[in-house]
């Protein structure tokens, strides 16, 4: 019994961790969306978007208030975003996006993690080549038709659609088209869980378990950074 115990609160823990890390990260994000364009969402597009991801990460809204009042503030933290790249084990590409205010121990962090996971910091551009960066929106499945949705959101940049394996849609646009769909998801009041601006791989790497498992705990070990906020690979 004690055993069965010792997994479930090992579960909750991780759970818990989970949820500080995205409270973190999204934390940062508001930091930087107010320091860019302002405390309004209605007139501040990057900070809306903070708002929905927050709301689908059950980030309570006391928070999400309390993180825009510490960005308007003079003592608070300016976050730079760097993005570093890199292989992990087995030539598996990885794109790290950081928000940080210390460039120089947010770059030896990450080179460490690199390191110790048997994989090497690359120079920018060394593998941005391999992903397509797109803005990608979640919204609830209510039993729209693909091909209507589809038809209906041709025209503001969507460039792939389908379901995730929790049957919510998935809505892709050019990261240049981003903007022009949220604006017609808005108007349309098509209710969207999330939207980010994402990372997808043109071509994927295919490893046995044991190789792919090596490439997973480097990649893990850089998501626990504090200074990261995405970690992207291009493994099957």
């Amino acid at each position: 019994m004690g055993r069965i115990f010792e997994v479930r609160k090992s579960a909750m823990f991780a759970r818990w961790d989970k949820m500080a890390k995205n409270f973190t990260r999204i934390g940062k994000e508001i930091a930087i969306a107010v320091k860019a364009g302002g405390p309004d969402p209605d007139n501040n597009p990057a900070l809306r978007r903070c708002y929905l991801n927050a709301k689908a990460c059950n980030m309570p809204k006391d928070r999400v208030e309390a993180a825009i009042k510490r960005a308007m503030g003079k003592d608070t933290s300016n976050y730079e975003e760097i993005v570093y790249e890199g292989y992990a084990p087995h030539g598996v590409a990885v794109m790290v996006e950081t928000a940080t205010d210390n460039s120089t121990r947010t770059v030896a962090n990450v080179r460490m993690h690199f390191t110790k996971g048997h994989g090497a910091l690359g120079t920018s551009g060394s593998v941005a080549f391999t992903f397509n960066r797109m803005g990608e929106f979640k919204i609830k499945n209510s039993g729209q038709l693909l091909e209507d949705l589809e038809l209906e959101l041709i025209d503001y940049g969507l460039e792939e659609i389908g379901e995730d394996t929790e049957g919510n849609i998935i809505i892709r646009t050019a990261y240049t088209e981003f903007g022009n769909m949220a604006k017609a998801l808005e108007e349309k009041k098509i209710e969207v869980t999330s939207a980010e601006l994402t990372r997808i791989p043109t071509t994927t790497v295919e490893l046995s378990e044991d190789d792919a498992n090596e490439v997973l705990k480097m990649v893990d070990h850089l998501e626990q950074d504090d200074d990261v906020q995405k970690v992207y690979h291009n493994l099957k």
